[in-house]
């Protein structure tokens, strides 16, 4: 038994069941007690190719797959389905270096984690016997929803249904989602912003658990959030990935440490790069930076989480998030206590705030720095690096660099600096577009034909002649009807 629930060290699974659940019965999320105990030596990755390295990193950190299965698994989830071999690659960008996470098939870094959950959640549903059909539920910021869908296409014996916030994503990323095709998928919007379709998804599983209310239908619910650990542990392959690069360019020694540098809404991208330090990789700070939705800001500098606070629509809505789920797994691999998590997140669900122990906000200062970005500052920055260095980049990733500036101002003493870059420029044309000191003119679709006209970046081909699809997904619902619409949509075969 290989992982237990964050919130009772008594509820416990193999790492296949964890995968197939999502979430804990309990509500809490499955992480093993403790990374340090995996037996992994980190230098041993660095010479192989990213395929290998996936293969490796992930077995260690999902043991129910031998590695001979996994590089099956992740050569059918990864090969021949992103730009590169390399599937992350590295660009120097002035005395920095940018990980671009946004080289596969939604131009997202979500590609990364969910070109592969499919195949691991099929591999687990023969390992536990299990027969019922998989109801994928999935709240969507932006990214997530899209690289979901298109990785459970039309995988058998599954079926996904993403709701997104009505008005809380950009028109690219709409259009990416309601256009989806796929006879297993279904995506709807819901009237209010992210927390309240992450927070009405984790309502539904708790629903369906307490009243046993798909007992004997055949279907059962699971989660492509990053709250599934099958979706958190391939992107803590990128930072190896991000290192060994860093290694080959001569920048650094292996042995070296690396300050990284991550735009985070719901604290699994971050999360990830700590699992990394756990490991064994020479992570140094692991930076976090935030929209001005800046909770985790405050949270990391204080030990003080509110979600009750204004809620602002920014243009980087992937990290337009209050409530960030994936801390919770972070609470708990700190302190090991899943009675005080359970406490901390008792709290956070019915008083909207709760403090941690003087002690872990010493780790979390220790551990992590944390800056945030406003939209002004976001559009300043990506004008400066596109003069400065000609890279163009998107609106997440020119929050991290602002927040990078900041970091190495404050501390000087710095290690190296990697900067995560999580979507193409191209889903946010018209900030991006401004941001570089022109005026968008038309529709989103018009303004990426003038963002690539101006700069000559290339479009990605999955999102050019994005308009002309046919859109395919017009549901809009209100929170309160998404246990209803799901239960519905679980009884019908064809949808």
């Amino acid at each position: 038994m290989d992982y237990q629930s964050t919130r009772s060290a008594s509820v416990r699974a193999t790492s296949a069941q964890a995968v197939l659940n999502g979430l804990a019965p309990d509500g809490g999320l499955y992480t093993m007690p403790s990374l340090r105990d995996i037996q992994f030596n980190y230098p041993d990755v660095l010479g192989l190719d990213t395929l290998s390295m996936a293969t490796v990193i992930l077995s260690a950190l999902l043991p129910d797959y031998p590695e001979e299965e996994m590089a099956k698994l992740v050569r059918s989830g990864y090969a021949d389905k992103f730009e590169t071999d390399d599937l992350t690659p590295s660009a120097a960008v002035g005395e920095d270096t940018v990980l671009e996470l946004f080289r596969g098939p939604t131009s997202a870094f979500k590609d990364v984690a969910l070109s592969m959950l499919p195949r691991l959640m099929t591999a687990a549903r023969s390992k536990c016997g299990f027969t019922d059909e998989i109801l994928i539920l999935t709240a969507t910021s932006g990214d997530t929803g899209k690289a979901a869908m298109e990785g459970f296409c039309d995988v058998p014996g599954t079926k996904i249904i993403v709701f997104y916030p009505d008005g809380g994503v950009s028109p690219v990323q709409k259009a990416q989602m309601t256009t989806q095709k796929g006879s297993n998928v279904c995506v709807c919007a819901v009237r209010g912003n992210f927390d309240d379709a992450q927070t009405g998804v984790k309502r539904i599983f708790a629903a369906v658990r307490d009243e046993k209310l798909l007992d004997g239908s055949g279907v059962s619910l699971s989660s492509a959030n990053s709250i599934n650990i099958g979706r958190l542990a391939p992107q803590v392959v990128y930072y190896f990935r991000a290192y060994a690069d860093l290694v080959r360019a001569g920048r650094i020694h292996t042995g070296d440490k690396v300050d990284y540098v991550v735009p985070t809404g719901n604290f699994g991208d971050i999360l990830a790069g700590y699992f990394a330090k756990e490991m064994g990789l020479p992570v140094g700070r692991l930076v976090c930076a935030s929209n001005a939705n800046n909770v985790l800001t405050d949270f990391l500098r204080t030990g003080h989480y509110d979600r009750r606070r204004p809620f602002y629509q920014t243009v980087s809505p992937s990290m337009d998030i209050l409530v960030s789920s994936n801390l919770e797994r972070l609470l708990y691999l700190l302190s090991g206590d899943d009675s005080l998590v359970a406490g901390l997140m008792e709290k956070l669900s019915a008083c909207g705030s709760y403090d941690v122990p003087a002690e872990m906000l010493a780790k979390l200062k220790e551990l992590f720095w944390a800056g945030f970005c406003d939209d002004e500052g976001t559009k300043a920055a990506i004008g400066k690096v596109w003069r400065d260095y000609h890279y163009l980049c998107d609106t997440h990733t020119a929050v991290a660099w602002d927040v990078a500036q900041q970091y190495k101002r404050e501390n000087p003493d710095h290690n190296p600096v990697v900067i995560l870059s999580t979507a193409s420029p191209y889903k946010f044309p018209a900030a991006v577009l401004e941001g570089i000191g022109e005026t968008a003119r038309g529709d989103e679709f018009a303004v990426m034909e003038q963002l690539h006209a101006v700069t000559g970046v290339p479009v990605p081909k999955n999102l050019a002649g994005l308009r002309e699809r046919e859109v395919l997904h017009r549901d809009v619902i209100a929170p309160e009807e998404m246990l209803s619409y799901v239960l519905e949509k679980a009884g019908k075969k064809n949808w």
